[in-house]
């Protein structure tokens, strides 16, 4: 595959640099254009698009600073200046400038600059493309209208349009950053970058690196400065999986984030500043870990502006047959018949428990899919559960001592009770009575 040629347009007065940096960038195998003017440079711009703008701070007719914004929108943009101050290297950098330089310049210093600004700019290009092949191949993620999917999807619609910062409660498995990821795209942020850090995958200090970036020299194997995912996702949304996991160090360095909007990164003695909108989750209870002293209480009070429950999937059993024929449309999109699932496959489906929620249903069906091979019908032998008994509905029961008949009745009820969230007709079918005769049930067993 050919390496692609990058093209650099040089906005420098100084003819004499202006030439030694097209020179010099045109031996490293650049397409470089040259302007000494706006003026100039505008002419050029109209009939070519520049990967690299190389953008001296003082022009003959503007003044560069006030031409980031407009240039920083298509390309990577690079600040020369004689007069370095950091009042202009900060304006610069929120313009959207990718570095802000400080006349004389080596090569070595140019080289490494323009060739870390090329990669910015790949990087961000295939992010854009990717998160717009996935949004037109998937213009909907959340799957399920079961009342409490509902439920949940309005509470999403709501603080959506909002800037709160959300903690999403679940269990593992039960696709809180599928909820997650929908507030982003139901936001006014939707246009900028979602990024995600998972929490409990990164030891404390890779942690601060990843969230944070670090300087050039700020630990053993950071030999260049690194930009993180604070700042990836600038203008956007910062999704936290599993915040319970985070050290009580970076806790504070988050909280601060939340409450400034500021940063430092690992290394650094400057702030930085970032306008995300942070969305985190957690399986575990962050109320009970702050009441005992084991997560930053007012870190939690932050987090939980304002709070969400994703259901397990046994509390919306409802939404187990339109999920695994979702599962089962993204794999087989390109067959003119989809798969389909037998009457039987059907029934062990609903009334698996799910002990790994959507996620272990996704894995089920992938592996249905598999096992059926050319079959049109997903049946119940390709459909392997964890435990087969289970997966056609068996409960369980255990006594510590001898129980008369009616406490194993009662027991039972209760368990099934469960095993149903409540679902009156499921339950009465599974228990072999009436509606009616249910509801005599659980009054009599104090569950209605």
């Amino acid at each position: 595959m050919q390496t692609p040629v990058y093209t650099v347009l040089v906005i420098e007065d100084d003819l004499p640099l202006k030439m030694l940096i097209a020179q010099h960038l045109k031996s490293l195998g650049y397409n470089v254009l040259a302007a000494r003017s706006w003026k100039d440079a505008q002419a050029l711009l109209e009939f070519n698009e520049p990967d690299l703008v190389i953008l001296d701070m003082r022009l003959p007719d503007a003044n560069g600073l006030d031409l980031i914004k407009e240039l920083a929108g298509g390309h990577a943009v690079i600040v020369l200046t004689a007069y370095g101050s950091i009042n202009n290297a900060v304006r610069a950098i929120k313009e959207g400038a990718f570095e802000y330089l400080t006349k004389p310049i080596t090569q070595e210093e140019l080289e490494m600059n323009v060739q870390r600004a090329i990669q910015n700019l790949v990087l961000k290009r295939d992010y854009v493309f990717v998160r717009d092949q996935q949004r037109a191949a998937r213009p909907g993620v959340v799957v399920g209208t079961s009342e409490a999917m509902n439920t949940l999807m309005g509470l999403v619609n709501a603080v959506a349009q909002s800037n709160a910062t959300v903690l999403i409660h679940g269990e593992s498995g039960a696709g809180k950053e599928i909820i997650a990821h929908e507030i982003h795209e139901r936001s006014p942020r939707a246009g900028r970058n979602y990024v995600a850090l998972d929490c409990c995958t990164l030891h404390e200090n890779l942690f601060e690196s990843e969230l944070f970036g670090h300087e050039r020299g700020a630990f053993t194997g950071a030999s260049t400065m690194k930009r993180g995912l604070a700042e990836a996702a600038d203008g956007g949304t910062l999704f936290l999986d599993e915040i319970g996991e985070i050290s009580p160090a970076a806790q504070a360095k988050l909280l601060r984030v939340i409450e400034t909007k500021q940063f430092r990164r690992v290394g650094g003695t400057g702030d930085l500043a970032a306008d995300v909108r942070i969305v985190a989750a957690t399986n575990r209870d962050l109320a009970g870990l702050a009441r005992e002293g084991k997560f930053r209480a007012d870190l939690y009070y932050r987090l939980s502006a304002f709070e969400l429950k994703v259901p397990p999937l046994r509390q919306r059993r409802e939404d187990i047959l339109a999920l695994a024929n979702h599962f089962i449309e993204k794999h087989d999109f390109s067959r003119r018949v989809l798969k389909k699932l037998s009457p039987a496959a059907e029934r062990a489906l609903i009334e698996y428990d799910w002990p790994g929620n959507v996620r272990e249903l996704r894995n089920v069906m992938e592996r249905a899919i598999i096992l059926s091979g050319n079959d049109g019908t997903i049946k119940l032998p390709h459909v392997t559960l964890p435990d087969a008994g289970q997966a056609r509905g068996a409960v369980t029961l255990s006594f510590e001592r001898e129980v008369k008949l009616e406490d194993v009745k009662r027991v039972y009820v209760e368990a099934m009770h469960r095993k149903y969230s409540g679902h009156r007709s499921r339950l009465a079918r599974a228990l072999g009575v009436s509606e009616r005769n249910l509801y005599r049930l659980l009054l009599k067993y104090g569950l209605e």
